[in-house]
């Protein structure tokens, strides 16, 4: 699938990663806008960037904002909310409502989500990031998403780039290489489809990117799952809400399955 993307949505774009892939994405050529909850404060943290107001609780204000968008960058997440239930209503109802709201749309997607998405033996892991990383392999929409290790646990001659698929790895990255690997993605056709872990290592940074995704087994058609994600959290077993959730992305997309 091929697409002329110019003009990117970013959605978390006030994070500590959100605010680099809008970075990034300027240095690419695109044309960054910023999904904000409060304008003012992102005008501080973001001047010269085209603000959109918008609450991903809220999904009536998502329609204009996601309108016009070749493509979504989401590094959204709920860290810091103290809300008990914050990773289902930012981490996966986040993911939910922008799909909702896109309304027949087709941008391409980058989603970040987490190492340790697929992992129950990681203490306070929860499955939330896993459900949204379903919803958009249902949602038919052209996506690449990115599982990085932990935040800045890389050193500065750490610069070779390790993608890895099944749930396995372990490591560290830096936030700069997870922004660019975010922005990359949009950019690369070798990405669509393609769900990995990265971390970072020893060596130097990528020269050829469209290489680097290649390399990667691609998700299985009609899969909610990453390609090699352990079979322990079946789809029949998730709560009825969760599963009504997947079937509404489907039948909005078209899809089936």
């Amino acid at each position: 699938m091929s697409q002329n993307i110019t003009d990117v949505l970013m959605v978390g774009a006030t994070g500590s990663i959100g605010q680099l892939a809008v970075r990034a994405a300027q240095r690419h050529g695109l044309r960054p806008r910023a999904l904000m909850r409060d304008v003012r404060r992102a005008e501080q943290l973001l001047p010269g960037v085209e603000l959109v107001q918008g609450d991903l609780e809220d999904p009536a204000s998502l329609r204009h904002a996601v309108g016009g968008a070749d493509a979504l960058g989401l590094t959204h997440g709920s860290g810091g909310d103290p809300r008990p239930d914050a990773r289902a209503h930012v981490d996966y109802g986040g993911v939910r409502n922008i799909l909702q709201a896109l309304d027949g749309a087709q941008p391409r997607v980058a989603l970040m989500t987490s190492i340790y998405v697929t992992r129950s033996d990681i203490p306070g892991a929860t499955p939330w990031k896993r459900r949204s990383e379903r919803l958009l392999r249902a949602s038919s929409l052209p996506y690449t998403i990115v599982r990085p290790g932990w935040f800045d646990h890389a050193g500065p001659t750490q610069r070779r780039l390790v993608l890895e698929q099944g749930g396995t790895a372990d490591g560290g990255i830096a936030r700069g290489q997870i922004a660019e690997t975010l922005v990359r993605s949009l950019l690369t056709g070798t990405a669509l489809g393609k769900t990995f872990e990265l971390t970072a290592a020893e060596g130097e940074e990528p020269s050829d990117w469209a290489e680097l995704f290649g390399a990667l087994k691609s998700d299985a058609s009609g899969s909610v799952d990453g390609v090699l994600d352990p079979a322990d959290l079946p789809v029949e077993a998730e709560p009825q809400a969760v599963r009504a959730d997947l079937n509404d992305i489907r039948s909005l997309r078209g899809t089936s399955g």
